[in-house]
């Protein structure tokens, strides 16, 4: 387990930053009328912050190949 947290760490932090920036987004600018797909449901747009930030983290990380 401390090898994988360790391997993915810029990626962890990603998903964390992302799933309270995506929360903030909700809470602060949000959705009016409720009717937008991704910003009507504080935990849709949670988890839509968090797999953007994860997956541009991870796409900074360096792969350490293993031999």
């Amino acid at each position: 387990m401390k090898r994988f947290v360790k391997r993915h760490l810029l990626t962890i932090i990603g998903v964390a930053i992302g799933a309270t920036a995506g929360y903030l987004y909700w809470e602060f600018i949000g959705c009016s009328t409720g009717t937008c797909a991704i910003t009507s449901k504080p935990l849709n747009s949670t988890l839509y912050g968090a797999l953007l930030v994860g997956l541009l983290f991870s796409t900074v990380q360096k792969n350490k190949k293993t031999v």
